[in-house]
């Protein structure tokens, strides 16, 4: 089993900044491409932003030059540096990677259980 958790989330006033934390436990072999996403009351999911193994991040257009991800493979950890923040940004994040839980399998994509975000005076 797969286990990723996030932490971090909290309440922010606009123009703040937080850390979110995704941290990757259980039978890992091999963790590719880590990625952040989010979800607000009565909106679909989207990307936030996606960082492969080798480092190469992609964010969504709204957030360029705000947010910043990363990754630490020795900690089997992702992060989403957020500044800058702003009331509709509000809602659930969640972590997403893909993992492999053996030499040679096909990767399978893990969610975490999100942590909110709340960006209001």
């Amino acid at each position: 089993q797969v286990q990723l958790v996030e932490s971090g989330g909290g309440l922010v006033q606009p123009g703040g900044s937080l850390r979110l934390s995704c941290a990757a436990s259980g039978s890992i072999f091999s963790i590719y491409a880590m990625g952040w996403y989010r979800q607000a009351p009565g909106k679909q999911r989207e990307l936030v932003a996606g960082i492969t193994v080798r480092g190469n991040t992609n964010y969504a257009d709204s957030v360029k030059g705000r947010f910043t991800m990363s990754r630490d493979s020795a900690k089997m950890t992702g992060y989403l540096q957020m500044n800058s923040l702003k009331p509709e940004e509000t809602a659930v994040y969640y972590c997403n990677a893909e993992v492999a839980t053996a030499r040679g399998l096909i990767p399978y994509e893990y969610w975490g259980q999100g942590t909110q975000v709340t960006v209001s005076s």
